[in-house]
């Protein structure tokens, strides 16, 4: 069955955004405009469609990215097929954005007009830096007492280092917001109530706006010019062969991310959504514009590409696991080149074992359309494959590659979890393999010293929701602990271990000896071989690494993980027969934390990046609060009517920090934290956790 909407009319789109500013409202605009959903959905309702899970429709917010997919026209009148990915503005579900951002062509950035550049608006930004992401921007919210259109855009050039350029303007804001004026066409666009905003008229831009309208759009093109030798000569021009001109400009300066086209509109008073999915046709690339996929071939290790083409070999890359509970394990998947049929077999080429297709399917958010062959450029998911993994890649067994990885932040919070009962442990294991499986930030261990088991995760609500549907789901009664920071140790100096490790017993006895350098680095653990002429066998070097790594699960300090090492190994000596992997691998340990007591280990601990808008009245209150917590004041800015308070505070001291913001503020201030950097743990209370450690090794 060949593509129905050819390549070059498809668009992988992602809509992020901080916590709150609108992205599942826009999402259901889009949806009811494409004809997709023939109400509207709001958020404030529980009625969303994209916000599916109960969690989601209790709290008002996105927890797991949705997919859906509809049909736009161009100006051809042609269709163009948009895949959506509704991603969560929680700064505890980021990873959620991240492995979206990875396998989409372009994204949706979407602001607040009051609130402008949030915190998590930045990191959602930097992660769609981080790929190389085409985006626009839209500022919702117009219709907002306080809206700020101009001034969101320079918070986007200012925080973000965005060449953010308006390529609309609205007309008023707050109550006065009645529709918004496009610069590309010049021409003002009013929207009709009655309809929810399916109908609008296009009139002249009012007088008393026009000379800001031409002044806007002189900037534009001022812009754009380095892009498209065409523009200057039309300059003046507004017909449509400068439309044509302009949008080529914008699309080349946004694939080479030197121009985000800032939108306008709100989305709840349903104002602007056309022109926004209008410009996604437009501007956004689709799979045949961006570059094409690199990958290794597993057997020769060299780099290989694949092409956006249906003839070049299959390549695909799971980006997201979920637990169904009608067909099992649905990983997500986007198809970069080839084609792929249900019943066919792939190589999971990051496991190195072959899978069969069981079904296909299309998802609009939790319903599912089946489908007998996907095509390169299209997202979707599947089911039957064994034992997936977010960051595999399918292949074509007969051209193997590998794509590159994701890469997920490290945990910094964890619970202790117990079951109820005997029957509850079983379904407590089933329930924590599931949900480790769709979430790569959701680690579980069991605690060495406590036999405690204890998940951890990326904040107080992302353990929260995790700890409601093992309950819900999965019907697993347990008792759960206090939030514990993940603490960690790391090494002071740079320093050296000598370790014979010997034990004679009767028999063969067991001899290892390693000389290891230690020294701080920025990554978790870096092993590095310098073993020259034999003076440890080559097969008992992967054991002296393996040593390592168990060593740093528990440091000498207080007994927390060790991370930021590199482990050099300098030298050592072995015996013909009493030398073994066993006896290299705890020669190892014990070097490594022979090293960790001769650096000068240090604790240390994850400070977060918190953000407090507060009325002027309860600032003091409110600095005071934050330096009681260790936190450190960063700066001070004004915002709408509003101050802003950005400061660095240990997530330690933190917990439950909205029930006392509200009560100094009297309910007034909001804040919003997420993970900044470690940082080493003052004196006197590293020496309580050492000493509470040294009496547990003790009893």
């Amino acid at each position: 069955m060949a593509r129905q909407i050819p390549l070059e009319r498809v668009r992988n789109i992602g809509i992020m955004a901080h916590i709150d500013a609108g992205k599942t409202t826009c999402t259901e605009r889009i949806l009811f405009y494409t004809g997709k959903s023939h109400r509207i959905g709001e958020v404030h309702d529980g009625a969303a469609t994209m916000d599916w899970m109960e969690q989601e429709r209790e709290r008002g917010i996105t927890i797991t990215s949705a997919a859906t997919t509809c049909i736009w026209k161009n100006n051809k009148n042609e269709n163009v097929r948009i895949n959506i990915i509704d991603t969560p503005g929680h700064v505890d579900f980021t990873v959620e954005v991240e492995r979206s951002l990875r396998v989409l062509d372009g994204a949706i950035g979407i602001f607040c007009a009051v609130g402008g550049v949030e915190p998590q608006s930045e990191t959602v930004w930097r992660q769609a830096d981080k790929y190389g992401v085409p985006r626009i921007a839209f500022v919702n919210k117009m219709d907002r007492m306080g809206a700020d259109f101009l001034h969101v855009v320079e918070m986007m050039r200012e925080r973000l280092g965005a060449n953010a350029v308006p390529i609309q303007l609205p007309m008023g804001s707050g109550d006065l917001f009645t529709g918004i004026i496009d610069l590309i066409r010049m021409k003002a666009f009013y929207y009709h109530e009655k309809s929810q905003g399916m109908t609008y008229d296009v009139q002249d831009i009012p007088d008393d706006l026009l000379g800001m309208a031409q002044e806007y759009r002189e900037k534009i093109v001022e812009n754009l010019s380095d892009f498209d030798d065409e523009l200057m000569e039309q300059f003046l021009d507004s017909g449509e062969g400068a439309q044509q001109t302009l949008r080529r400009a914008m699309k080349n300066a946004m694939l080479a991310n030197k121009f985000v086209p800032v939108m306008c509109g709100s989305a709840f008073k349903n104002k602007g959504i056309q022109r926004l999915l209008d410009a996604v046709v437009h501007l956004l690339p689709s799979p045949l514009d961006i570059p094409d996929v690199h990958g290794i071939n597993p057997y020769t290790t060299k780099e290989e590409s694949r092409k956006a083409s249906e003839d070049a070999p299959f390549a695909g890359l799971v980006f997201k696991i979920t637990a169904d509970p009608y067909v099992g394990r649905l990983s997500y998947m986007r198809v970069y080149s080839g084609t792929l049929s249900a019943g066919s077999q792939v190589l999971n080429a990051t496991s190195n074992k072959k899978e069969r297709i069981g079904r296909i399917i299309q998802m609009h958010a939790n319903k599912r359309e089946e489908r007998d062959v996907i095509y390169a450029g299209d997202i979707c998911a599947v089911i039957g494959l064994k034992r997936p993994r977010t960051g595999d890649t399918l292949c074509d067994p007969q051209k193997p590659i590998v794509l590159e990885k994701m890469v997920f932040p490290e945990p910094v919070l964890s619970v202790a979890i117990e079951p109820k009962t005997k029957a509850d442990q079983d379904k407590l294991a089933e329930a924590m393999g599931k949900l480790s499986d769709e979430d790569p930030t959701f680690r579980v261990r069991v605690d060495s010293d406590t036999g405690q088991t204890l998940i951890s995760g990326m904040g107080e609500l992302h353990l929260e929701i995790l700890v409601d549907r093992m309950m819900r789901e999965f019907q697993v009664e347990a008792n759960v602990g206090k939030p514990q920071v993940a603490f960690k140790e790391a090494i002071g100096k740079p320093t050296d271990a000598n370790v014979k490790f010997v034990k004679q017993t009767g028999g063969h006895g067991q001899y290892a000896h390693v000389v290891i350098h230690m020294e701080p680095v920025e990554d978790d653990f870096i092993f590095d071989n310098k073993i020259v002429g034999g003076a440890i066998p080559r097969e008992y070097i992967p054991a002296v690494e393996r040593g390592l790594r168990d060593a740093m699960t528990s440091g000498t300090l207080a007994g927390y993980p060790v991370t930021g090492v590199k482990v050099e190994l300098v030298d050592g000596s072995y015996h013909d027969v009493d030398s073994s992997e066993i006896a290299f691998r705890t020669a190892a340990s014990m070097a490594f934390k022979e090293a960790m007591r001769k650096s000068g280990a240090r604790l240390i601990e994850p400070i977060m990046d918190v953000e407090v808008v507060v009325p002027q009245e309860y600032m003091g209150d409110v600095i005071s609060d934050l330096n009681s917590r260790r936190g450190k004041i960063g700066g001070m800015f004004q915002r709408a009517d509003a101050q802003v308070i950005a400061a660095n505070v240990p997530l330690s001291k933190m917990f439950g920090y909205a029930t006392d913001l509200r009560s100094v503020t009297q309910g007034r201030a909001v804040y919003t934290m997420q993970f900044a950097r470690y940082e080493p743990v003052p004196r006197t209370v590293a020496e309580e956790f050492m000493n509470r450690f040294q009496g547990k090794v003790a009893s």
